[in-house]
């Protein structure tokens, strides 16, 4: 036993290293110059380190306009999506209709399809709707993850009925049962969900693309593309607001991560 456990020891370490190495490189890579970037042969750490690049990558880049763009896409879309899946999450798993049912099959039916299938049909809304070259073309196309509403109804459906029955006993309508009940208990869920939300539109870059026309909108994924010309990339600047781009996710995930923790949901019912 003790032999597996030491096995399993080092294999996780040996798997950390493999995932850690390549940001790892990226991070040091950022401090080097251009000629040192592709000296040969090559060195890991730079030996003239310098935040050059992160000054061009801070100013000349904008990206300071682009990193508002992506935040505001990004907390409004993880916001609501939260508020969504939990709401949709809580009435598919408490309220026993056949059409709900239905409707949850559905929408389970709907993760089998690729995005790239229904990308033309939001794209034609979006359109529709005026909201062409628009940050909330970039939101509401987002917000309704069928994986935030699974995680959520999974999770709802392992509280006891007890204590719905009990707060409607005490004269509580659903509203509040839902807010001062269920809310409290689902803290990890929604912690868990909102890191991979915010991770997910933080990191999007094929439907901002597609939705978002003028330079002065777009997200920290497009500017990043535009480094990369015809004929010539722009490494410094490059590794350089990638680093940047890899800090508000890495901030979020420390904050969030203290709320996902085990819930003892069953707490307030006698056995």
């Amino acid at each position: 036993m003790k032999s597996n456990n030491k096995l399993n020891g080092f294999l996780g370490i040996l798997f950390s290293l493999l995932w850690v190495f390549p940001v790892f490189w990226l991070v040091v890579s950022s401090f080097k110059n251009g000629t040192e970037l592709f000296s040969y042969p090559m060195t890991l750490f730079p030996n003239n380190p310098s935040f050059d690049n992160y000054v061009v990558a801070l100013f000349r880049f904008d990206f300071i306009r682009y990193t508002a763009n992506t935040a505001f896409i990004t907390i409004i879309a993880t916001v609501i999506t939260l508020i969504m899946s939990s709401m949709c999450g809580f009435a598919l798993a408490k309220y026993k209709y056949i059409w709900l049912k239905v409707l949850f099959i559905c929408l389970l039916a709907t993760t089998m399809l690729p995005t790239e299938v229904i990308m033309r049909p939001s794209f034609t809304v979006i359109y529709k709707l005026g909201l062409y070259n628009s940050l909330w073309a970039c939101i509401i196309p987002t917000v309704g993850t069928m994986t935030g509403v699974f995680l959520m109804r999974q999770f709802f459906t392992s509280i006891p009925n007890e204590l719905l029955e009990a707060a409607r006993i005490d004269g509580a309508n659903e509203g509040r049962i839902f807010v001062s009940l269920m809310l409290p208990l689902c803290k990890s869920q929604l912690a868990i969900l909102g890191i991979f939300s915010f991770r997910w539109r933080w990191n999007d870059f094929i439907w901002p693309l597609i939705s978002l026309r003028s330079p002065d909108k777009y997200t920290l994924q497009i500017a990043l593309r535009t480094l990369s010309g015809a004929e010539a990339v722009d490494w410094t600047t490059l590794l350089a607001a990638s680093v940047l781009t890899m800090i508000p996710v890495l901030i979020v995930f420390i904050l969030f991560n203290r709320q996902i923790m085990s819930t003892n949901v069953s707490s307030g019912v006698k056995g």
